[in-house]
């Protein structure tokens, strides 16, 4: 009879936990948010016993990025990815890519099997992080010191060589942090400076607006998003005279892009909803 009544209370509380689910924005957007931490850590360093045979390979981040693309579907994100024939293919590049939110993350599991030789920039304070620190040190993130300016330079210096001697593909956020909003955000020089040291283009890749997650009022449904690769924007020959029009350059075709393809993704999904109706 107790063990009756205990289960008949576990399924009334999973039951209670669905409806919640189903009505309550803000308790679905807490467990997606929760779930997606948690799986994220998982698959980043799940993975670590296999990783560890090739340290500082890009190739180990394609085992966490493909846990990553699980947890999109567990979260009932879709992501459509246009311009693969965009990609710079025969050196490094910086890819440069407009920032939204933590998730993110799941675009960058898009493209690191798309792109292919994919690293990113982070503070050290992340390597000290194990074992997440240990996995992306694995698989070949580089790491800076933000506090010691000298430092800093001197290891962005030192990348646009491993651009050009690893044919690297350098992702990056050019506007330096998270911004949801209807256009975009003015793009930091960092980035810039690297394409410029390297010689090497800059990959445009934009992504549509969120429109199916807002922070503020804690609303997170499932939803679809197109990710764009624009073709690339050459920086041979230039020094850091140019580098002002190259940041307004690549912010004007960013900026359009975004605008555009937030309309198509947010288009849909309001015929969508019509068509449910």
């Amino acid at each position: 009879m107790a063990l009756l009544s205990g289960a008949t209370l576990a399924a009334a509380a999973f039951l209670l936990l669905v409806i919640l689910y189903h009505v309550s924005n803000v308790f679905r957007y807490f467990v997606k948010f929760t779930l997606f931490l948690i799986l994220s850590l998982v698959f980043a360093t799940a993975f670590i016993p296999l990783m560890i045979f090739r340290p500082m390979d890009y190739r180990n981040a394609l085992l966490p990025a493909w846990g990553a693309r699980q947890i999109s579907k567990l979260l009932g994100l879709r992501w459509e990815m246009r311009g693969l024939e965009n990609a710079v293919q025969d050196s490094g590049c910086v890819v440069l890519i407009n920032h939204q939110s933590a998730i993110d993350l799941l675009v960058l599991a898009e493209l690191w099997p798309k792109l292919h030789r994919c690293t990113v920039i982070s503070k050290k304070e992340i390597f000290y992080l194990w074992p997440f620190g240990l996995a992306a040190w694995l698989w070949g993130t580089i790491f800076i010191d933000r506090l010691n300016v000298e430092k800093a330079r001197s290891t962005v210096a030192s990348t646009a060589s491993i651009i050009q001697n690893r044919k690297a593909k350098l992702c990056m956020f050019p506007e330096g942090t998270r911004n949801s909003g209807p256009t975009l955000l003015p793009f930091k020089k960092g980035a810039f400076h690297v394409a410029i040291a390297s010689q090497t283009p800059i990959q445009p890749v934009v992504v549509s607006r969120y429109y199916f997650l807002d922070s503020r009022k804690k609303i997170f449904n499932s939803g679809d998003s197109i990710i764009s690769i624009l073709p690339p924007i050459p920086t041979k020959g230039l020094t850091k005279d140019d580098l002002e029009g190259l940041i307004e350059e690549t912010h004007a075709v960013m900026a359009k892009e975004y605008a555009s393809i937030t309309e198509e993704a947010m288009s849909r999904h309001a015929l969508a909803n019509k068509k449910c109706d």
